[in-house]
């Protein structure tokens, strides 16, 4: 059995996990479906406990990937969803400023010195704890998944904040000192590279690229997202996306619009595909107007011809 401490407490709560296969197994058992380098991969960011990097398009699967692990190790999942100028108050912590001066004034009218105010109003209790801090603060229960989701979306500055973590699985805050983590978090972090992470960043994590699934895995897919699926419909949708994925368009469908796309023939009540239903849901399968142009009419026959043979 390995010495990671994430790997203990699963093997503690009876989730056996200590090989590759079991990182395998446990995925599809929770209907994610991954080739053995991903499962891999996130069996060594649970070993060495390190910080695993998905980079790839939106939609083909990475922050799935964070929610699966939370239930695989039956812990909670911290997320953080990043957005251009984000900060360390939303990520990190803030002060409770309006607590603050409350009880600066109760201080006041007790006759306390100016010290022993500043060292009680810079105390824990004052502490607004945002997600990064929640993740390295077990308080003795198991180490939580914490998911850093679509880390491009912020800038350079928000990705200096998260070194000190990432590294050393601590932050430090200049009014109290250092909180470490007594249990790491298992860290994803999640990038559609709209630009690239910095080096410094990159060097305190595994990474892997999830690629768009082949029309044989997207089918897999398919059938395990969607068991009820008719068996003919799913090879058909599985094929067209295929084909879709071909074409120069300005954002190409994921697997979260083939899902969508899936359900969305099941409502209508198909068992095949046929150019009506295709012509009436290509908005569950791209969402650009250039791209419903370029699909429309012929394009769509041509790549449902394909499809059905």
């Amino acid at each position: 059995m390995v010495g990671a401490s994430n790997l203990q407490s699963a093997l503690m709560k009876g989730l056996p996990i200590s090989t590759i296969e079991d990182v395998e197994r446990a995925l599809r058992e929770h209907h994610y479906v991954a080739d053995r380098s991903l499962a891999t991969t996130l069996f060594l960011s649970l070993t060495l406990e390190k910080p695993l990097l998905l980079e790839g398009e939106a939609g083909v699967g990475k922050t799935e990937v964070g929610k699966v692990l939370a239930e695989i190790l039956s812990t909670r999942l911290i997320r953080l969803q990043c957005y251009e100028g984000i900060d360390v108050n939303t990520a990190v912590y803030e002060w409770a400023y309006a607590k603050q001066m409350l009880h600066i004034r109760l201080l006041e009218s007790t006759g306390a010195d100016r010290e022993q105010a500043e060292r009680e109003i810079y105390s824990p209790q004052f502490l607004v704890k945002r997600p990064l801090l929640q993740a390295i603060e077990t308080d003795g229960g198991s180490a939580p998944v914490l998911l850093i989701d679509e880390i491009d979306r912020a800038d350079d500055e928000f990705e200096a904040f998260l070194l000190e973590l990432l590294s050393d699985y601590q932050i430090s805050i200049p009014e109290i000192g250092t909180i470490k983590a007594v249990k790491p978090p298992a860290v994803i972090i999640t990038s559609n590279r709209t630009r690239e992470i910095h080096d410094a960043l990159k060097r305190r994590c595994l990474y892997f690229w999830i690629d768009y699934p082949s029309v044989d895995r997207e089918l897999e897919i398919i059938n395990t997202r969607i068991p009820d699926v008719p068996q003919k419909l799913a090879r058909q949708v599985s094929a067209f996306i295929g084909g879709v994925r071909r074409l120069d368009l300005y954002k190409l469908p994921g697997i979260a619009e083939t899902l969508d796309w899936t359900r969305a023939l099941m409502a209508l009540d198909q068992t095949e595909l046929d150019e009506a239903a295709v012509q009436a849901t290509l908005g569950s399968i791209v969402k650009y107007q250039e791209d419903l142009e370029r699909l429309r009419g012929t394009g769509s026959r041509e790549l449902l011809a394909r499809a059905l043979a």
